[in-house]
């Protein structure tokens, strides 16, 4: 930042600043075109890859080869600032960032593992509501390919309920992914919820998760909305969870950066934060 003041009247300021420009988020919003339209139509995808590369090519020529500045005029004045309260106000001990910034957390490969098994648990109900409702072993994998390939959500139930050996590699690298990255997700996740993470694991993060996949689904791709079995899809859920959960729950947590934050006495074991009670005024006057 450079303050010019030759040409400035006093107590006025003239600061160079980096000019503003709007490439940023227009190559965000090609970005979001880019992925859209993977569960769309190509088209969108194409208009999301130009717009990326006709925003990088204006984000570029806006710093290089120098970055481009503007004058804005500035007036500096002393603010006085002054509080109300004559005390400091102090959470309970109860109410502090613990319950929000775990001291400790689960490593990544806990995490995949977690999710590996998971997925592996999700397969025995999703290809059993295949075999219950329409006599087939592919017909799950095949709608699990209809994310990635949005014409085979406008196919018969007949092509659906076949072989096809793209169906199921696009599948299987689907759920794959899906499936690691939810594990990664729960071990971050489950020490922040101390009571019965299982629990949290097994039916309350498949739950919502699967609430924000049908919103989110019926907006992007209704007639593929309209092909999963919601019921079933949550009880492939909830079987991923609670194996997930309990696979990266046997895992030993590893110190994250907010436990050496900690007081000595609390690190050392001394004391335990959110056990401790303050102690009643009558017991403090005694």
């Amino acid at each position: 930042m450079k303050i010019d003041t030759e040409h400035s009247h006093p107590g006025q300021h003239m600061i160079h600043l980096p000019a503003p420009t709007a490439w940023p988020i227009v190559l965000a919003f090609g970005v979001t075109l880019l992925f859209a339209g993977l569960v769309t139509s190509w088209a969108i995808s194409a208009l999301g890859l130009l717009l990326m590369v006709r925003s990088a090519v204006g984000w570029f020529h806006a710093v290089l080869p120098h970055e481009r500045h503007e004058d804005v005029s500035v007036v500096t004045e002393i603010v006085e600032i002054k509080s109300s309260r004559e005390q400091v106000a102090r959470l309970p001990v109860a109410l502090s960032h613990r319950t929000f910034l775990p001291v400790e957390r689960y490593t990544m490969g806990a995490g995949v593992q977690g999710g590996i098994a998971g997925g592996i648990a999700m397969i025995a109900p999703a290809t059993l509501y295949g075999l219950v409702r329409y006599h087939s072993l592919w017909y799950a994998p095949n709608l699990l390919a209809a994310i990635a390939i949005p014409d085979w959500a406008e196919r018969s139930t007949a092509f659906l309920s076949a072989f096809h050996l793209e169906g199921l590699l696009v599948a299987v690298g689907v759920h794959v992914l899906a499936s690691v990255l939810v594990g990664l997700l729960y071990g971050a996740i489950l020490p922040m919820f101390p009571w019965e993470p299982i629990a949290t694991a097994g039916f309350l993060a498949p739950i919502f998760w699967s609430g924000l996949l049908y919103g989110g689904l019926a907006a992007v791709n209704p007639l593929l909305n309209e092909r999963i079995d919601w019921l079933w899809f949550i009880a492939s859920q909830i079987a991923f969870g609670l194996v997930a959960g309990f696979v990266v729950n046997l895992h030993v947590r590893v110190r994250t950066p907010q436990f050496q934050a900690r007081p000595f006495a609390e690190r050392a074991g001394l004391i335990s934060q959110g056990i401790e009670e303050q102690a009643p005024e009558k017991d403090r006057d005694q």
